[in-house]
């Protein structure tokens, strides 16, 4: 009787109360990685564009989420379970399947979405599916509604369903839950949301002080598999408790009682994308900008005789050099009539494309002779342009210092697509060929093995760039690895060819290994239709010819490619031979991409996989200003979930995050990174390094402007 009093009490604060507006707590999160209070979700939201890596634990189970706010109101989870102990009741005899590991290890995701905010006399409101692409394990549908009272007190109540409506139930009220069908995992059980039992949960926390936070709630969660089945911990209570301390908006730590047995500790770090932790971008200081006299005052400044004067060009490119070397941007050519020139320069330093289109025309104000009024400003990328920007150099002494300078600039900007250099373009003398090479630590990880869930192996890696002439290159990449070494268990069963199965195989300890080697050239097919063909060892697991098409319109929110590879599978031992395996494999896709703008934009590409399976990918992605980018995948083909293997379909999280974003120095070095379940052969695509789309990505409309506040720094 008591636990329906508690729950009765909670709901009707948090669904029925009113209180004043006022400051909030900030939202919290549970020891599943999402918003939450203790075990249970609530309806609060995580700020738009966070992400929260979280680990929590009770007893013998462990958890592992990382989770994404993708907007405002929709956020995913994915998240990585160990329960220690697992076949301890069972087994033997039952010492196969999921019981032939001490320690049972599961992969799930979530989805959130806030149907409703909070304000004066509502609370939030949230609907959740819980581990539904997955084993259905920790399969549960919840709707959550959360308030505050004030900025010390928030209440939240809810209904479960599924492992959330397994303890307390009130009934049935959308119908029988379908058995769930296990098999390999991974798909989608539509079937059962929100059906069978349902249970109320709910629960309280309370700012005590200015870094604590009490917290009490009421589980529905009876842990039936846990609990009852495998005797992994006591459920003895549904009565939670415990404390948290929230030193900064960056890190959390709670220690809890859990459900009348198992003490419980929880620790969340939550990063802003958006914000860098050093504050701004440091760096050179740019050159100021030198106003020109007024004509009337001075009109032989405005002179054009210096137009036919031999030596005139050569000397205006290399002082356009001589100001920009420090800032590692180099002008590859420059065209200049008595009143436009147009420079097209190489940026090697800023991460943001408006940064150094602004300290190139810095540096024309400072070069160029007075007559000079219109400014062509055209970044180039592996030999390709892109857009051309347009500014008046009366614009930039006029507007320097106005109240918001980088929008008064953008107002009279103009960009359009750049087509091919001007045929009177005067070019940098030995500019080819060109050399750079790095040493560099390396590092490789291994995910969601069985019997090891996380292995990494380490060692150095060098990476050299021989540049024959515009827009061809010779480049290659040697890894040795020096530490550690992975740990295989089969890659499981298949009946697809082994194409990513087996990499693993091509990590051995002490191992010299040629990753690539490969010779690639870039070419201007029309005014926005762009060519690639790289030939030699793309990558660590497959060498031959990769070619490629895209026309990207530069004003723009749309843009199709199209790639085509025959490629040879490699030997595992790091060397030239293609023998070892002898699978050979003509794969390509065709690839459409759209930006919604603000941030979101989605790409769909069709065609041939590696292991010869034919299908397509979704990939949903949030792109913000300073280069970070966070998003998921899913891949579905012809092979079938028993040839597909655990999993029955790839997916998981991208993520890219710029360098600049920890250090604070300008850089245009990202890192990044691919999240999947698991690794198999169905879906699995060509890694080629410098795709088309990746190239031309700084030289758009869209990704000049995104980050154009830059463009004075």
């Amino acid at each position: 009787m008591y636990k329906n009093l508690i729950v009765t009490a909670i709901m009707a604060a948090g669904l029925l109360l009113a209180s004043p507006a006022a400051a909030q707590m900030a939202p919290s999160t549970n020891l599943s990685g999402e918003s939450g209070i203790i075990d249970m979700p609530s309806g609060a939201s995580m700020p738009d564009g966070w992400l929260t890596l979280n680990y929590g634990r009770f007893g013998a189970i462990g958890r592992t989420t990382i989770s994404f706010q993708f907007s405002p109101r929709l956020s995913g989870s994915f998240r990585y379970v160990g329960i220690r102990n697992w076949n301890d009741k069972v087994c033997p005899p039952k010492c196969s399947g999921a019981n032939l590991f001490e320690t049972y290890y599961d992969r799930s995701f979530d989805l959130r979405y806030q149907i409703l905010d909070e304000s004066k006399y509502l609370p939030a409101v949230t609907i959740g599916l819980q581990d539904f692409i997955g084993t259905g394990l920790s399969s549960a549908e919840y709707i959550a509604a959360t308030k505050n009272f004030g900025d010390r007190l928030r209440v939240t109540g809810g209904l479960g369903f599924g492992r959330l409506g397994s303890y307390g139930s009130i009934g049935k009220p959308f119908g029988n839950r379908p058995p769930i069908d296990f098999g390999l995992g991974g798909t989608v059980s539509a079937g059962q949301w929100f059906r069978g039992k349902a249970a109320p949960f709910g629960g309280i926390e309370y700012k005590f002080a200015d870094n604590w936070v009490f917290k009490a709630e009421y589980s529905s969660n009876a842990y039936k598999a846990e609990a009852d089945n495998r005797g992994v911990f006591d459920r003895a209570s549904p009565l939670n408790f415990g404390v948290e301390y929230q030193g900064n908006a960056n890190l959390r730590a709670g220690l809890y009682s859990l459900y009348g047995s198992e003490i419980g500790v929880n620790l969340t770090i939550l990063l802003n994308p958006a914000q860098r932790p050093a504050g701004g971008v440091g760096g050179v200081g740019p050159i100021p900008i030198k106003p020109r006299p007024a004509y009337a005052s001075n009109p032989t400044m405005y002179t054009t005789v210096w137009v036919d004067q031999p030596q005139s060009k050569p000397l205006l490119i290399n002082g356009l050099n001589k100001n920009l070397e420090r800032e590692a941007i180099y002008v590859e050519s420059l065209s200049v009539t008595a009143h436009t020139a147009q420079v097209r320069y190489r940026n090697t330093l800023y991460d943001a494309s408006a940064q150094a289109v602004g300290r190139v025309a810095r540096a024309m104000a400072l070069v160029m002779p007075s007559s000079v009024d219109t400014f062509e400003i055209v970044p180039v990328s592996n030999g390709l342009a892109g857009a051309k920007v347009t500014v008046r150099r009366s614009d930039l002494e006029q507007l320097e210092y106005t109240a918001d300078p980088a929008a008064s600039v953008l107002a009279s900007t103009v960009i359009a697509p750049a087509g091919v250099a001007p045929r009177d373009s005067t070019y940098s003398t030995d500019f080819y060929p060109r050399f750079n090479w790095a040493l560099t630590p390396w590092a490789q990880t291994m995910l969601f093995n069985p019997a090891e869930p996380l292995q990494i192996i380490g060692g150095a890696s060098l990476r050299a760039q021989y540049e024959l002439a515009q827009g061809v290159y010779l480049s290659g990449s040697v890894t040795q690895t020096l530490l550690g070494e992975f740990k295989l268990n089969g890659g499981g069963e298949t009946s697809l060819p082994r194409v990513r199965s087996r990499a693993a195989s091509y990590y051995a300890n002490g191992q010299t290994d040629v990753t690539t080697l490969t010779v690639a050239a870039y070419r201007q097919l029309g005014r926005e239709l762009y060519g690639r063909v790289t030939v030699g060892y793309l990558e660590q697991m497959f060498g031959g010819i990769s070619t490629e098409v895209l026309y990207q319109p530069v004003n723009s929110r749309w843009a199709i490619g199209a790639d085509l590879n025959y490629v040879a599978q490699r030997n595992t031992d790091g060397g030239f031979g293609f023998d070892q395996f002898d699978y050979r494999i003509l794969t390509g896709h065709v690839s459409g991409y759209y930006d919604f703008g603000n941030g979101y934009d989605v790409r769909v590409d069709v065609g041939r996989y590696l292991a010869g399976d034919f299908g397509g990918t979704l990939t949903l992605m949030r792109n913000f200003s300073n280069g970070w980018k966070i998003g998921a995948f899913v891949t579905k083909t012809d092979a079938s979930a028993k040839a597909f293997g655990e999993g029955s379909f790839d997916k998981g999280i991208v993520m890219q995050i710029p360098l600049t974003y920890f250090t604070g120095k300008p850089t245009r070095m990202v890192r990044p990174f691919v999240l999947r379940p698991l690794t198999r052969d169905g879906g699995a695509r060509l890694q080629v390094n410098d795709r088309l789309r990746d190239t031309l990505r700084g030289t758009t409309e869209d990704g000049l402007t995104q980050q154009w506040g830059r463009f004075w720094k």
